[in-house]
């Protein structure tokens, strides 16, 4: 194990079981106890096995540095480069390599070498300990975004984390399992009004794509799952690994009381309406699944043939023009980039160019290219490629209000917040975290082997079982905006903990309490993402122009762990059923979050509706040139976004070997890989979607 690993590990076990220093017996027993949970965690740690063949700090080894404008050389070439790299995947067999990666800056791959920017997640307890996810928050792990001021939410601007390692937001993320709507799928296809492709985007094509990547592991205690609907041999592990605490069965019995009905798998073809416990991306051992953990293996990482670089800051595309039959136009040729001491360098790309960030990172990439509005791209001086408004328009979220209360149950998980995990606890918590710690370090138990977000729920808002039309006249129901009649618009999410400002922030009052989540699934708000200046390393401009969300209800068993001592405390909401609309609306505003799903900010769909790339992900304009992460969504799905993103490693992949006419080998279709023979005897008619993270 490196120094800066053991360092790592010191640093986070001291945030996780230490108290202050004080010198009461309390604490020297606090710290006895750390000292065990620590000895278990690097004896745990020690033994997780390979780390990479190479790891190359200095991402100039990869490229050909750049002295000035009037220098004449050759940048180092490659056939395909992938910049970003989230959950993107490239399987790269015979002298390529075999390869699933998800990357903080820039990837490329040529005959006999690939290589990946970023750190290993894997080297993160807080990436590996399920429950811990919440330290990486504003730290040097995160892009530590903002919006600007939202008018209609008080003027605050919020904060949006993302992942900044390898495996990107799947490293940071609450591991939460979801399929979506079956209907979201046919809905993007239609919007593509017909223009070749388009047909890929239904449900009956991207569900073979669900099959394949998930290893689903059956459980005792939920024998309803039908396991013939749920892929069984991917390289994804999914199941119900993690930690469940004794209130979330009450509230889904609450749930299913007010006319939610309990649905034992949201994840099929049956469609995702009704309430149970969370599916998650944890594995058998109780640590959390990325795509990089996933795909990025030991056995990957041994290969000779694969060097592993950190620290690129990816600057611009390099553009060239060319003549394609009767058409002239322009053409990806390469991207320049930079390392940390901001020495710049560049490679060259014979085939192609695929931007895989995020809906926020690769849009300052675009945009800097002069690929974007040229209006806007004039105002910071840079010269217009291709002119496309649709480039940081339309920027769709899920939005979020938490509602807190007061738990008298007295269990031991609702004592603690969020922010108790993510940063040192006070001394009256520090034994009961450090025996949590010891629980998950010595049986794999415990509320750190769980994702903290333990039951969802998905109803709709014009369901009169939920909302009887005595109460909400109908002529109050919002407009429909779901994509079908079996598709939700509201998701109430549990967790058995306060989950206050991202834990970001100390929860202010002290006590037992638990969380409810308010989350409007099918948002009309419509935001943007533009260049603050024509600098690279000047964050983008973010306005998600956050507008509504919806309410909840209480009901038993629910209701009965609500302590009445905190009926009176302004934070917490147990009154919240008797709150008029205007109210809630104040309520709304104070509190709508992100609930970290930004997309369409590149939308796939025809050029005249705004459309940035076409069914096949090219950006229009640009033939060699794709997007392939949760910007290209047509529009926001009803529900959370990483099972939709990872089938990308399928469709980038097909996508790369037709590109760059690579021909296969049984090795391709090795099991587990999650591919067969028929992916690809003949060039795809269709890309099926994308990635990013959450």
């Amino acid at each position: 194990m490196s120094t800066i690993s053991i360092q790592s590990v010191l640093a986070s076990l001291h945030a996780l079981v230490l108290p202050p220093a004080q010198p009461s017996a309390r604490n020297m027993l606090g710290s006895s106890a750390a000292l065990g949970v620590l000895i278990l965690m690097l004896r745990w740690l020690s033994a997780r096995g390979a780390t990479a063949h190479q790891l190359i700090g200095d991402p100039g080894k990869v490229g050909r540095p750049v002295k000035s404008r009037e220098d004449e050389y050759d940048p180092e070439e490659y056939d395909v480069i992938v910049v970003g790299g989230v959950q993107a995947r490239l399987d790269v067999f015979s002298h390529r390599v075999y390869l699933k990666t998800e990357i903080h800056e820039f990837c490329c791959w040529k005959q006999g070498r690939g290589i990946c920017i970023q750190s290993l997640s894997r080297n993160e307890l807080f990436s590996r300990v399920p429950a811990l996810f919440p330290q990486a928050f504003c730290s040097e792990h995160d892009h530590n975004i903002y919006t600007v001021p939202q008018k209609h939410a008080g003027f605050k601007c919020k904060y949006w984390p993302r992942g900044k390692m390898l495996g990107g937001c799947s490293s940071v993320n609450a591991m939460m399992f979801h399929h979506c709507a079956p209907s979201d799928y046919n809905e993007w296809a239609a919007l593509q009004k017909g223009k070749e492709g388009a047909e890929g985007w239904s449900y009956q094509q991207m569900h073979k794509y669900f099959m394949k990547f998930e290893k689903y592991h059956p459980n005792e205690k939920h024998p309803s799952v039908d396991v013939s609907l749920r892929g069984s041999s991917g390289p994804v592990n999914v199941g119900y690994f993690g930690h469940v605490s004794v209130l979330t069965p009450k509230f889904i019995e609450a749930c299913h009381n007010a006319g939610v009905s309990y649905n034992p798998d949201l994840n099929t073809s049956k469609g995702t309406m009704g309430v149970t416990e969370t599916a998650t991306y944890i594995d058998s051992r109780r640590r959390r699944v990325t795509t990089e953990t996933a795909y990025l293996t030991a056995e990957v990482l041994e290969r000779e043939n694969l060097t592993v670089a950190t620290g690129a800051k990816v600057l611009r595309l390099l553009f060239e023009y060319r003549r394609s039959g009767e058409e002239f136009g322009p053409r990806v040729k390469g991207v320049q980039y930079a390392n940390d001491h901001g020495n710049v360098f560049e490679v060259k790309a014979r085939k192609e160019v695929v931007i895989s960030f995020s809906s926020f990172r690769h849009l300052k990439i675009l945009l800097l290219s002069g690929i974007g509005p040229a209006d806007h791209l004039a105002v910071h001086g840079i010269p217009s490629v291709a002119d496309l408004p649709g480039v940081g328009a339309h920027l769709m979220d899920h939005a979020s209000a938490n509602l807190y209360f007061m738990d008298k149950s007295g269990a031991d998980v609702s004592a603690f917040t969020v922010h108790d995990i993510r940063s040192m606890p006070g001394p009256s918590l520090a034994l009961k975290l450090a025996r949590a710690a010891l629980d998950y370090v010595a049986f794999g138990t415990g509320m750190l082997s769980g994702n903290i977000v333990e039951s969802l729920a998905f109803a709709r808002s014009d369901d009169p079982t939920l909302f009887p039309h005595e109460r909400f006249p109908p002529n109050n129901i919002p407009e429909d905006t779901t994509s079908g009649p079996d598709a939700p618009d509201i998701e109430i999410v549990f967790t058995p903990v306060a989950l206050y400002e991202h834990g970001v922030l100390p929860f202010p009052i002290k006590g037992h309490h638990f969380s409810l989540l308010a989350i409007l699934l099918r948002p009309t708000s419509l935001g943007t993402v533009r260049l603050k200046s024509a600098d690279p390393y000047a964050a983008p401009v973010i306005d998600p122009a956050n507008k509504k969300a919806n309410r909840p209800r209480q009901t038993e068993p629910f209701a009965s762990l609500i302590d009445p001592a905190g009926d009176d405390i302004p934070l917490l909401n147990h009154r919240m059923d008797r709150l008029s609309d205007t109210e809630v609306e104040t309520l709304v505003r104070d509190r709508v979050q992100t609930v970290y799903h930004p997309t369409s900010t590149a939308r796939m769909a025809p050029l005249e509706d705004g459309g940035v790339v076409d069914p096949f992900l090219r950006v229009h304009g640009v033939p060699n040139l794709r997007v392939v992460d949760a910007s290209v969504f047509p529009t926001i799905p009803s529900g959370h976004t990483v099972r939709i993103l990872l089938i990308l490693h399928f469709v980038q992949c097909k996508l790369i070997f037709v590109s760059v006419k690579v021909r296969t080998c049984d090795c391709c279709c090795r099991e587990g890989s999650g591919y067969d023979q028929g992916d690809f005897d003949e060039p795809s008619p269709v890309i099926f979607v994308m990635i990013s993270s959450e």
